[in-house]
């Protein structure tokens, strides 16, 4: 594993925050990184759907990933401004992140983020549901 993707596996691992809402790393590549979160009670909102914050959380975070796999040793991102387009109420038992930067930058990178909710039993991409959709600015920064 080259040292870039070592760095965005632990910038995905060691975020106190994101541990707490029990984000999983799934895939991890040049500009690409996918996660998801298996959902329970605590990610809800009053009503039962998952909690936009919870959806913007797994999406600027993931997006931050995808960008930290292109930056050079000695840098690291920052958010700078994310946009999200919350598409329809969010149920089922995974939510998932889809996350690859749009273009890179010596200064700023944008990418962006697809959450979709699934239901554990399916097993396939078919049973997928967009729910949002981010577009995250980030600024890279010296150490």
């Amino acid at each position: 594993m080259s040292a870039s993707l070592v760095e965005a596996k632990r910038v995905f691992d060691s975020a106190p925050f994101i541990a707490s809402l029990g984000c999983h790393l799934d895939t991890l590549g040049s500009g690409v990184c996918h996660s998801h979160i298996v959902l329970a009670e605590k990610h809800q909102q009053q009503d039962g759907y998952v909690h936009a914050g919870v959806q913007a959380t797994l999406a600027d975070h993931t997006a931050g990933t995808a960008a930290v796999t292109l930056i050079e040793e000695g840098q690291r991102v920052l958010t700078a401004e994310f946009k999200i387009n919350l598409l329809r109420a969010a149920t089922g038992e995974l939510l998932i992140c889809r996350s690859s930067v749009l273009k890179p930058g010596r200064m700023l990178i944008i990418a962006e983020s697809e959450i979709y909710t699934k239901q554990v039993g399916s097993a396939d991409d078919c049973s997928l549901v967009l729910v949002a959709k981010a577009t995250v600015t980030l600024a890279v920064t010296n150490k």
